[in-house]
């Protein structure tokens, strides 16, 4: 789509999924029981922390022949404080967008040698769950970069487009109906502030990208492929609908 149409079409098209004005928005925390906010407010009790603590060991753990992460990148807190809140941002070497999982991956492949880490795999999620809780409490950031436009406009138009047998688009549950139930459990806004998160249907931590994929199930669609192209347009453009929201990293779910 030619630029100048992209800055014309961008903003109705985002609007479809942000009718909420901003102090309409909740997160999934708030559609949760008394006891699951409880797992995810208390450390102590947050599933979600025995990944993070494996992303603390391999945030300093030294692969044969390389830099450890602490290596290159420091204490966490002071130089991860923030990342997670806005990615997916601009590659420079890939020239598209990239989320957290795969800039992670591409630390590992580019500077430490290392094959990547699979999709879902507990290293790849106690990483990316360790690095989120070092933005936990601050807002939701996507950047401001221009070449991400047609990017997010593409996840716009997934986000609104049906698909599957069923014929559903996200927009139609997440932003026109939340708060109802389906199949007994209630519809959330979708905002992606808690990834990695725990789910308690998995009893395990996954990605945003394990949670689309299972929404594209739902529905009876044929999902994307973990590290699809759509799928990090879809996470940019859920990250847009979520800004300024906190980031919840690691959440809790039912």
């Amino acid at each position: 789509m030619p630029r100048h149409l992209i800055r014309i079409v961008l903003p109705l098209l985002l609007a479809s999924g942000l009718a909420l004005a901003a102090d309409e928005r909740r997160s999934g925390f708030d559609f949760m029981s008394s006891n699951t906010q409880q797992m995810q407010q208390e450390d102590a009790l947050n599933p979600g922390m025995l990944w993070v603590a494996e992303g603390e060991a391999l945030w300093t753990e030294v692969p044969r022949g390389a830099k450890s992460c602490a290596g290159c990148h420091g204490d966490t807190v002071a130089s991860m404080r923030g990342v997670a809140a806005r990615y997916p941002a601009f590659d420079e070497r890939r020239q598209k967008p990239v989320d957290l999982q795969q800039r992670i991956n591409s630390c590992r492949e580019t500077q430490q040698q290392q094959p990547a880490f699979a999709a879902e795999s507990r290293a790849l999620l106690g990483l990316s769950s360790y690095i989120g809780l070092q933005s936990r409490g601050l807002p939701v950031a996507p950047p401001d970069d221009p070449r991400l436009q047609p990017a997010r406009l593409r996840g716009a138009a997934l986000f609104n487009t049906p698909m599957g047998q069923l014929n559903f688009s996200c927009a139609q549950c997440h932003a026109d109906n939340p708060g109802r139930r389906l199949a007994g459990s209630p519809i959330p806004q979708a905002h992606p502030t808690g990834y990695p998160i725990y789910r308690l249907e998995w009893q395990a931590m996954g990605s945003l990208q394990r949670r689309l994929r299972n929404c594209m199930t739902g529905v009876r669609a044929e999902p994307y492929s973990y590290g699809a192209d759509e799928m990090v347009e879809l996470e940019l453009y859920l990250n847009t609908r979520a800004a300024g929201m906190p980031v919840e990293t690691p959440a809790v779910r039912p």
